[in-house]
């Protein structure tokens, strides 16, 4: 199940997410300082990319979170297609490809991921967070015009 506060936010290419206001900016908290105090790379991966643009550091997230085997990526990824299909009910078939900005994925990733952490159970914080670094991942590569984090203002 996804969770739905029933208000819904329409980016300009069509696509729509549940609207996040009031639930906080996850994606412009410290994440590097949140590593260092916390000990967990996934938080540090995910600031590298923030900063610097290199998907490879969500890849290495994602590892760090999934491991490195490929029963245990299978077992994930079957388990993020159930968000996938519950995505498609919610909203519609393939709404994600549409483009939404990559900030709202960084932002919606970090709050899973700090949500399973904290053994949160009233959605699948796990899926939901890979879900979303794969949605980065893939807007990153097929959206350049949904690009909207720091690095794309040092490189302009």
């Amino acid at each position: 199940m996804i969770k739905d506060s029933g208000n819904r936010r329409e980016f300009e290419s069509g696509a729509v997410r549940d609207v996040a206001e009031g639930k906080g900016r996850c994606d412009l908290l410290p994440l590097g300082v949140i590593s260092h105090r916390l000990g967990n790379k996934v938080f540090a991966f995910i600031e590298e990319y923030i900063r610097y643009g290199d998907i490879a550091s969500l890849w290495f997230a994602l590892d760090h979170f999934i491991g490195t085997d490929d029963k245990q990526w299978c077992s994930m990824l079957l388990e993020v297609a159930k968000q996938y299909e519950a995505g498609a009910k919610k909203y519609d078939e393939r709404n994600w490809e549409k483009g939404i900005p990559l900030h709202c994925y960084i932002d919606s990733a970090v709050r899973h991921y700090l949500k399973w952490m904290r053994g949160d159970t009233d959605e699948p914080h796990d899926r939901a967070f890979v879900w979303n670094i794969l949605g980065a991942i893939w807007t990153h590569q097929n959206k350049p015009e949904m690009i909207d984090l720091p690095f794309m203002d040092s490189s302009r």
